[in-house]
């Protein structure tokens, strides 16, 4: 049986959808729909596009953007393209970003809690070899080393998909973490950060995530704003090392 709790994010989830189909249907009466999306630029018309790809990451990777925030996404491709080559990059939670990085920098190392869409991303990204997608999924504990606050993932213990980037060798140009356990993340990120990397940190304004970026040693560039599918403004923050 479901808890109160689950009944209530079942309902507001359904009417997130419901507002962003509603604004998606808006847009084609005003013109902004059609059968390929429109340019980045303005935001606004893209960000009405986008609404008809609510909960669909693949439908988002077609429309060429991650689930950022739309400055947030020019900021990191401005970045990207004043970066020498070859650029590396490792990726805390799979998906459109995965393919949108893929066509911009060398390498792409991912890793995913879910393995069912992990295996679906994996397939995906099959046939670009600079492209690595590993699964890692939580182990079942009633006393986790690396806990996640996400609703029901209580007695799940992250460790081992936190420390998959010590797996891969080397420094990464760029960390993004949008995954689980997003607090360990970044402290796992910084030590493996080249000189003058950044990582990209969504969601930013969670009360849980602003109080792990202040508590470390970063110097945070937010970016809040409209993000692809949403009908809510949110933030994404490029952190560098002080």
């Amino acid at each position: 049986m479901e808890s109160p709790r689950d009944v209530l994010l079942a309902r507001a989830k359904q009417g997130y959808v419901a507002s962003a189909r509603a604004v998606s249907r808006i847009g084609g009466r005003l013109g902004v729909s059609a059968d390929e999306p429109p340019p980045l630029h303005p935001h606004w018309k893209h960000w009405v596009y986008s609404l008809s790809a609510v909960h669909d990451s693949l439908a988002i990777a077609r429309l060429d953007v991650p689930w950022w925030s739309y400055d947030g996404i020019d900021a990191v491709d401005a970045w990207l393209q004043a970066r020498p080559r070859p650029i590396r990059v490792f990726e805390y939670g799979s998906g459109a970003s995965t393919l949108w990085l893929a066509k911009r920098v060398d390498e792409v190392h991912s890793v995913e809690h879910h393995a069912g869409f992990g295996e679906m991303m994996a397939g995906v990204v099959a046939d670009q070899a600079h492209v690595s997608l590993r699964i890692v999924e939580p182990v079942a504990s009633t006393a986790p080393r690396v806990p996640s606050a996400k609703e029901g993932h209580r007695d799940l213990d992250f460790h081992d998909y936190v420390h998959a980037i010590d797996d891969v060798p080397g420094d990464f140009d760029l960390v993004v973490v949008d995954g689980r356990a997003r607090e360990a993340c970044l402290l796992a990120a910084l030590d493996r950060l080249a000189p003058g990397g950044v990582v990209v940190f969504d969601n930013s304004r969670r009360r849980r995530y602003r109080r792990a970026i202040e508590a470390a040693p970063v110097v945070e560039e937010r970016h809040f704003g409209l993000t692809p599918t949403l009908p809510y403004p949110d933030q994404t923050s490029l952190l560098r090392l002080r």
